[in-house]
C-alpha cells in the first residue's frame, strides 16, 4: 500500500460525471493536478456501508470543491452499475470502475478477507489524500464508514 510521501499511483478508468449529470468519461488521476484528490475505494455500490459512505461524500462535495479538492470513489464494479448506483442515490461525486482491479492492486486494497468463517478476496475500504503534484499527503487503510467524510474535509481543509 503505498504510503505518505510516496507519489499516488497514476491510472485512466471509466468514470460516471462528478457532478452526477450522467456523462460519462475516463478519468486521469495526474490530469486532475494542480486539485487535490480524495481517492477513496469501496467494496460495492449500492451495499449499506458503500452507500452510506458515498451518500456522505455528496452532502459535503460543495464543501470539498471550495476547498478545491475532487472526490472520486473507486471499486470494481462496471461503469453501468456505477451509474445506476448514482442515479438511484443522486450522487455528486465520479465513480470510477476498476473492473480489472489493477487500480485496486497498485493501492494495494485488494486483499484477503474473512467474514462468517469464509476466506475471499476483496476491496479494503481504504482513502487517500493526494496533493495538487500527486503526492500522497494522508492514507486512511481501514475506514471506518461514520464520520469518515468529515475527518477528511478537514484534511484537506488542512492542506491550505
Amino acid at each position: 500500500m503505498p504510503q505518505t510521501g510516496d507519489p499516488a499511483p497514476d491510472f485512466t478508468l471509466p468514470a460516471t460525471a462528478p457532478d452526477g449529470s450522467g456523462a460519462s468519461a475516463p478519468l486521469t488521476l495526474s490530469a486532475l493536478r494542480p486539485k487535490p484528490v480524495v481517492l477513496y475505494f469501496y467494496p460495492k455500490d449500492d451495499t449499506p456501508g458503500c452507500t452510506t459512505e458515498a451518500l456522505d461524500f455528496t452532502r459535503l462535495a460543495a464543501q470539498f470543491q471550495a476547498a478545491g479538492a475532487m472526490i472520486v470513489g473507486i471499486s470494481r464494479d462496471t461503469l453501468a452499475k456505477h451509474q445506476k448506483f448514482c442515479d438511484k442515490h443522486r450522487l455528486g461525486i465520479a465513480l470510477a470502475s476498476d473492473e480489472d482491479g489493477a487500480v485496486c492492486e497498485a493501492y494495494g486494497v485488494w486483499v484477503e478477507k474473512t467474514m462468517y468463517g469464509r476466506t475471499s478476496m476483496g476491496i479494503r475500504r481504504s482513502t487517500f489524500l493526494i496533493d495538487g503534484k500527486g503526492e500522497i499527503v494522508q492514507v486512511w487503510p481501514k475506514v471506518s464508514v461514520k464520520g469518515h467524510a468529515e475527518e477528511v474535509l478537514e484534511a484537506v481543509r488542512a492542506l491550505g
